[in-house]
């Protein structure tokens, strides 16, 4: 602005004294000054114009910075308890995993026992007629069901002659597997007893007959009578109908149930969820 000032006064002063070539030149200088300043008042503007929203876009940048940092730290936040929810979850699923994989071993040995065990029986009682002894298993409980015309005679508690060769096959393989227990159970149909018999009822009736089963295999066959428990069901746990006679002879019979040792079952399992953990 100054430069400009004293081109002017230089002009002036000069006007009078110089040639009309040198003023115009002058005149030339003084216009091409007079834009650059004009020009460079227009840069000026458009640069301070910028700074201001420069400014404006700093403010954006530092609120928006703020924001973001703040929702790490929420995230951060999240994500540790989000961890700590997973490794809970992840954890209780190892324990069920473990809890099912010892499970799984306990109920494959229990089977192979139990397998083992059927096919002694099986094989120690060929030859029978599969109508007078049947052997099965149910739920891991091995169940071996003699018929009531093999054992004894009708209305009658006392194991006939024949009977004893029968359960001394059943006994031996009882024998083989000392730490097994069983009950012995006495089945009848529904008709009643006669005027006159030993017993009040069925239910008496089915009692005596299996206590006479388990003192066979005590007395005769030395199976201790610690392994044995005598029960009684009458006529009523029917397996078929009792309206006709061959249905009323197959609900005739004496059960021997062979119990699983459900104290040993759960040492295996046990044993398996201890070994996992190793």
């Amino acid at each position: 602005m100054k430069k400009v000032v004293l081109v002017l006064a230089a002009i002036f002063s000069l006007s009078a004294c110089v040639s009309k070539k040198k003023y115009t030149e002058l005149q030339d200088q003084y216009q091409a000054k007079d834009d650059e300043l004009s020009k460079t008042r227009m840069e000026l503007a458009a640069c301070l114009d910028n700074r201001k929203n420069a400014n404006k876009e700093i403010e954006y940048l530092k609120q928006t910075n703020y924001q973001l940092l703040k929702n790490v730290g929420n995230l951060s936040t999240l994500s540790k308890k989000e961890a700590q929810n997973l490794e809970k979850s992840l954890e209780q699923i190892r324990e069920k995993d473990m809890t099912i994989r010892s499970l799984q071993d306990a109920i494959n040995k229990r089977d192979s026992v139990t397998f083992a065990l059927v096919t002694s029986l099986k094989g120690a009682t060929v030859g029978i007629d599969d109508e007078d002894i049947n052997i099965n298993v149910e739920k891991g409980v091995v169940y071996v069901s003699i018929s009531d015309k093999l054992l004894f005679a009708s209305g009658s508690s006392t194991v006939n002659g024949k009977a004893k060769e029968v359960l001394g096959k059943v006994a031996k393989v009882l024998k083989s597997q000392p730490d097994l227990e069983f009950m012995v159970e006495g089945h009848t149909d529904n008709k009643s007893v006669r005027n006159g018999a030993p017993f009040a009822d069925n239910w008496e009736l089915s009692t005596l007959r299996a206590a006479s089963v388990v003192r066979i295999l005590e007395k005769d066959f030395s199976i201790n009578p610690k392994r044995m428990t005598v029960a009684g069901k009458g006529e009523h746990m029917p397996i078929a109908s009792n309206d006709n006679a061959e249905g009323r002879a197959q609900n005739r019979r004496t059960r021997i149930v062979i119990l699983p040792k459900l104290d040993e079952f759960y040492e295996l399992i046990e044993e398996g969820m201890e070994e996992a953990k190793k």
